[in-house]
């Protein structure tokens, strides 16, 4: 068995204890992006996984869209990605 060499590191600790992987990414081709997949993304970034310009390359994102993932995740939690929630946490 051989292991493709990519850049970084394959696995990260995350300050509540929890590991995560590349293979907890969600795959390149996602098109229906619920809440846990894209706090998946941004906390794989903010913990060195991966790079934001990786991130935003794999998955088709502007740099808008991942500032907005990553401003409701440091505000609101999880909670703030999910798409029937927006009016709730979003400032007129």
């Amino acid at each position: 068995m051989y292991l493709r060499k990519v850049e970084g590191p394959r696995s990260v600790t995350l300050s509540d204890g929890t590991i995560i992987t590349r293979a907890d990414l969600p795959p390149a081709d996602t098109r229906r992006w619920v809440a846990s997949r894209k706090a998946v993304v941004v906390r794989a970034v903010a913990a060195g996984l991966i790079t934001r310009e990786i991130a935003q390359a794999t998955y088709g994102l502007s740099e808008e869209e991942f500032g907005e993932w990553e401003t409701a995740v440091n505000q609101h939690g999880v909670a703030g990605l999910r798409v029937t929630a927006l009016k709730q946490y979003r400032q007129p």
